[in-house]
């Protein structure tokens, strides 16, 4: 009996640890309001579009529907993944050679079938419903592009950080932050001639290293920041109310009022990361968030997002951090790469609690062996 009551009380400790909580299973904070889901993606060392979540898009649209001189043509060929050689280095050339990261290509030259080559991709997941998306990204210098950061549902429902590589020179280094809405298409898709739109100059150089872009969508307004500076917010009637998806694109259609060119050379824009904070809009992930969140009070049920504080560029500085790069940060949720939390291919995270309790029953049946055996 005495074999049998050791075991016991040794299976009540083993169960206890494996079940005991992990950090940041009630959400992610930022500036004090909580989201349940992240999403993401590392892409200095990232080596091709399977391990980031996200798709490169394929379409062509004529110059009458690209609302410009020329038609736009978007290919998986003109996003290259381009990461650093080792693991443990966070700024630098590619092995491609080139900025590390993922290059999204708009290439030069006058078309001759009038279509000008683009790179724009998605995320896979569409239940992004208000959060704090943020992304590193080193503009081109050549004039006749425009590069984006954005939030999208359709036309009407839209949120955006433009780069117009024909605005940069010496003293103007302007982003455009726009809210597209029904009022914006009803203008002939302008969002200048609405509430929804503004231009901001930057105090520094877009083409000239890696910054952060960043936008915080609340219910009633959209707060937009650059290396953790707030730049704008914009309210009204345009800002979104239904879930999306974020979007990164680099593409020219030659309108002199927009993007201009198309580019005299290829022109690259580089991305270094993307990172979102987010209230998912699926009922299997809400369920999933109520299972795993018994106490919001407790300790490490919600981990606060760090801020940046300068720009993302240099060894140090873009070494930034990642949830799903720690261990028993991310369980129960949505990401990729080798971090022994998750699972690959988009699958939700196998709960660290699950694979825990297997191996308690493993050493359960060791000590019961072995108190047999004795």
């Amino acid at each position: 009996m005495s074999q049998i009551l050791r075991a016991a009380s040794l299976f009540s400790a083993l169960l206890f640890a494996s079940t005991a909580s992990a950090n940041c299973e009630c959400g992610y904070t930022v500036n004090g309001t909580l989201y349940t889901d992240l999403t993401e993606s590392d892409f200095l060392h990232m080596n091709n579009v399977n391990q980031s979540g996200w798709i490169p898009q394929n379409y062509t649209i004529p110059p009458d529907d690209a609302r410009g001189p020329y038609g736009k043509n978007a290919t998986p060929g003109q996003i290259v993944f381009n990461p650093l050689e080792s693991q443990y280095d966070w700024a630098g050339d590619g092995v491609k050679g080139g900025d590390a990261g993922a290059q999204l290509f708009v290439r030069g030259g006058v078309p001759e079938d009038g279509l000008i080559p683009i790179a724009e991709m998605t995320t896979n997941r569409t239940d992004l419903l208000y959060g704090s998306f943020r992304t590193g990204l080193k503009l081109t210098g050549i004039p006749g592009t425009c590069g984006a950061f954005f939030w999208y549902l359709d036309d009407t429902s839209e949120i955006d950080m433009e780069f117009l590589s024909a605005q940069f020179n010496e003293t103007s280094h302007p982003v455009n932050l726009v809210l597209q809405s029904e009022a914006s298409v009803a203008a002939g898709f302008d969002a200048g001639k609405t509430d929804g739109f503004t231009v901001h100059q930057l105090p520094f150089d877009p083409s000239g290293g890696f910054h952060e872009y960043r936008f915080d969508w609340f219910q009633d307004r959209v707060d937009f920041y650059a290396d953790g500076v707030l730049l704008k917010t914009l309210s009204g009637a345009g800002v979104p109310t239904n879930p999306g998806h974020l979007m990164l694109s680099h593409w020219s259609n030659g309108d002199p009022k927009w993007s201009s060119g198309p580019p005299e050379k290829d022109a690259v824009m580089t991305v270094s990361y993307v990172k979102g904070y987010f209230n998912s809009s699926d009922t299997k992930r809400q369920d999933d968030w109520r299972n795993r969140c018994k106490d919001i009070n407790a300790p490490n049920a919600t981990c606060e997002v760090p801020e940046i504080t300068e720009a993302p560029q240099g060894n140090a500085s873009a070494n930034t951090f990642f949830f799903s790069q720690q261990q028993n940060m991310t369980v129960n949720q949505t990401v990729l790469g080798d971090n022994p939390n998750t699972v690959e291919s988009g699958a939700w995270s196998i709960q660290s609690s699950s694979r825990a309790f297997a191996t308690t029953l493993l050493l359960l049946s060791c000590v019961l062996f072995m108190e047999w055996w004795s």
